[in-house]
């Protein structure tokens, strides 16, 4: 039997996918508007079915699109993998990440993935833990790298690093003075990241046990922005060690030790099912980088 189906049209497809537009990904792939057109009705003959329904100016996956996504991508990323196995294409890498990683344990992996890998491309999505989860599931990243459990259940999640959790407060904070309570903790005013957060649903898991309650004070979307609220005496917070260890050590932070056990958390690999580790993601977590 021979193919009806070529690589470029599941190119076209897949980068129309991601536009939404048949413009934009005829711009990304340096084609022509009709080009980028015909592939696409191409494909579609030649498998006897629609691949997208039309929402006003977007184009939308639509159930044979959806089904027809992960085994184009996985088909795409194996003819890339023989490009690179004969030295013809460069490594290439599309990541997403929530913030503290992306902040704290990624630069220097990304450096040494480029110091093995020159000529690697990286494109890497900056969001919180339940947006990578969405972008994973959506395929428009290769994998994620996420601070909270994952219960998609079109995704595999497999356990990355664990990192430490530290209690702070200001120098000048009354709980920084004294014997601390469980008690006392659960009354205090909490500083939180947002719902959606990987560290806010991590903390709430390993706290809410052991006091009981928090006092959320206020909530905000950065852990650079709470470790510089907490610093400034607006209350009290559970962050990474990574997070802060610059505050700590130069005593604008202090590390509150109370009666509770070491708390700690398991940072996340997560990858759709129906899409193969890329080489890309392979390289990244071979790595001996320090975290």
């Amino acid at each position: 039997m021979s193919l009806k189906l070529s690589l470029r049209e599941l190119e076209v497809f897949a980068a129309i996918a991601d536009a939404e537009s048949v413009t934009r990904a005829a711009d990304v792939l340096a084609l022509s508007q009709s080009a980028a057109s015909q592939a696409l009705a191409q494909l579609e003959a030649a498998l006897g079915a629609t691949l997208f329904d039309r929402v006003g100016r977007r184009l939308q996956l639509n159930e044979n699109g959806r089904a027809l996504l992960p085994r184009a991508r996985a088909l795409l990323d194996e003819a890339m993998a023989l490009q690179q196995l004969f030295g013809e294409a460069p490594l290439s890498l599309r990541l997403g990440a929530s913030t503290t990683i992306a902040n704290y344990l990624l630069p220097q992996r990304l450096a040494a993935l480029r110091r093995d890998w020159p000529q690697c491309k990286v494109a890497l999505q900056v969001a919180n833990t339940r947006d990578i989860v969405a972008a994973v599931a959506a395929l428009r990243v290769d994998f994620g790298l996420i601070e909270g459990p994952c219960h998609h259940p079109e995704l595999l999640a497999t356990p990355w690093q664990q990192d430490e959790l530290v209690l702070i407060a200001a120098a000048s904070h009354p709980l920084a003075q004294g014997v601390l309570t469980r008690e006392a903790l659960a009354a205090a005013p909490w500083l939180l990241r947002e719902a959606g957060s990987g560290t806010r649903e991590e903390v709430e898991r390993v706290l809410l046990p052991l006091l009981g309650s928090l006092r959320l004070e206020m909530e905000l979307g950065d852990s650079e922005a709470i470790k510089r609220a907490v610093a400034a005496g607006l209350g009290i917070s559970c962050l990474s060690r990574r997070v802060v260890a610059e505050l700590l050590a130069d005593g604008s932070l202090l590390e509150l030790a109370g009666d509770l056990p070491p708390l700690a958390r398991t940072l996340w690999c997560v990858r759709h099912r129906d899409r193969p580790p890329s080489r890309g993601m392979q390289a990244l977590l071979q790595l001996d980088a320090a975290p």
